[in-house]
């Protein structure tokens, strides 16, 4: 393993972000919706999306559940 950068900008940290945002759009969501599911405000999908965020583990589920994604095949799939 290289060595370890700071995860918002790695570029496995923005496919990680690119994914989610395409699977909220094939899921037919808006930003509004996702975050009306998560019980927070449409600001918290807008900079988690934009980077400006980061994820941590327990949202990351949280998220793939609510745009329908596997998590155990988006891990892997960043591995």
């Amino acid at each position: 393993m290289g060595p370890v950068h700071k995860s918002l900008y790695t570029s496995r940290y923005k496919r990680l972000i690119k994914r989610l945002v395409a699977a909220r759009s094939v899921a037919g969501l808006t930003q509004a919706q996702v975050a009306q599911k998560l019980g927070r405000g449409q600001s918290y999908v807008s900079k988690y999306e934009s980077g400006e965020r980061r994820l941590d583990v327990v949202e990351l589920i949280d998220i793939a559940d609510v745009v329908a994604i596997d998590l155990i095949e988006l891990l892997n799939d960043l591995h």
